[in-house]
């Protein structure tokens, strides 16, 4: 694998799924992983095996149909769990086992009653037992975002030792800032002996709107896998957003560093996902909201209508959008409403266009959106009608 390739591991069906409300079937589960598996994700994380009958079975279900991607389990760092996960995997081309454990003096002391010795040593015997399943086994260090960055090193060494092959490194509340966040990834780089022989991963929460910032950071500094989800759905404020960190990374190519995704797909799953969980897209939610490429302000309008790229930095094509939209409100000059108007037959002069444009602010100070039929009645009622359709 290239230095310059960031692998995405998708966790759409296992932590986007945590959202209250928006439990998938096994069938819905089917559907998506074999889209994102289109899309060309590197890692499908299916789902939580031990945690019910019906999400062992899910698992189970698209390790049997996935072809490209790796499939992946998660566990906590129990043997039971662990066992389980690697049953559910058996059918998987490529499967993998994601085992962890907090690692934060918060989860140490109060969710673990634990010792920072005795941490250690659970972690390293979960990645050991993973191991008598698949060669592939991803450990996490939960709340890594909030674990002192010396302790977190020998976490890190000591899993490396027991075959981890991928480190994930969560921002699990959301609390880091992107500086803090990079610069732990670069410290575990430089610090942690053996770390050439895994991946280190961004796994970074929203709470504080920092998930796609933060996980960019953490490539930038030597990270080479980020956990996301499509919309960036998941529990609480949800995680990083698959389709941020995507074209982020294609938009500023002097970072070298990209992905395998197929963009073209990306609204038409956005769209897939939402449906199926029944989750709202807010409409200005960056890449695949519905007003994303959509263009109200008649400065922006006249822009985007002479050259795209005034006010786009993405062509819509790339993300699967046929193309952008020019919205008529009353905040619309007279180039968005002749623009409009030429696309359902009209070509106006000037002086048209101007006499036009009087009727169409009263109109559209009574109508928050101006459609096509609206526009027909328009220039219909207008005094120039006549002079319009008879040249």
């Amino acid at each position: 694998m290239s230095d310059n390739h960031v692998q995405i591991f998708d966790t759409t069906l296992r932590d986007g799924e945590q959202v209250p409300g928006c439990k998938l079937n096994t069938e819905q589960k089917l559907v998506i992983a074999e889209q994102l598996d289109n899309l060309g994700v590197d890692i499908i994380e299916a789902g939580f095996p031990v945690s019910s009958p019906g999400d062992f079975k899910s698992v189970e279900e698209i390790s049997k149909i996935v072809k490209h991607a790796t499939v992946c389990g998660l566990t906590r760092s129990v043997e039971n769990d662990i066992k389980v996960a690697g049953e559910a995997l058996k059918y998987a081309k490529t499967p993998r086992i994601h085992t962890g454990i907090g690692t934060s003096e918060s989860h140490i002391k109060f969710k673990f009653r634990s010792t920072q010795e005795d941490i250690i040593e659970r972690a390293v015997k979960a990645v050991s037992y993973a191991k008598s399943f698949v060669e592939d086994v991803e450990f996490y260090a939960e709340d890594a975002g909030r674990t002192d960055n010396e302790y977190l090193a020998r976490v890190c060494e000591a899993v490396i030792k027991a075959g981890a092959t991928v480190l994930n490194i969560p921002d699990t509340t959301g609390y880091c800032l992107p500086h803090e966040y990079g610069a732990k990834i670069k410290y575990l780089k430089e610090n942690v002996k053996g770390i050439e022989k895994a991946v280190l991963s961004c796994h970074c929460h929203n709470d504080l709107g920092l998930a796609t910032a933060n996980s960019i950071e953490g490539v930038i500094n030597g990270a080479r896998q980020i956990e996301c989800t499509i919309n960036g759905i998941g529990e609480r404020a949800g995680n990083t957003a698959l389709e941020e960190v995507v074209m982020i990374l294609r938009q500023h190519p002097y970072l070298n560093l990209d992905t395998k995704i197929n963009s073209e797909m990306l609204y038409g799953i956005s769209q897939l996902v939402s449906d199926s969980m029944g989750i709202y897209t807010q409409p200005n939610k960056a890449i695949v909201g519905a007003n994303a490429f959509a263009h109200s302000s008649g400065i922006h309008q006249d822009g985007v209508i002479k050259n795209r790229e005034t006010y786009e930095i993405i062509d819509p094509k790339d993300v699967g959008v046929d193309a952008s939209a020019i919205v008529l409100t009353a905040r619309s000059g007279r180039a968005a409403l002749a623009y409009r108007a030429k696309n359902i037959g009209y070509e106006l002069t000037k002086l048209q266009l101007d006499e036009i444009y009087t009727n169409f602010l009263d109109f559209a100070d009574q109508k928050k959106e101006v459609d096509d039929n609206d526009i027909h009645q328009i220039i219909e009622n207008s005094k120039v009608y006549k002079e319009i359709v008879s040249s």
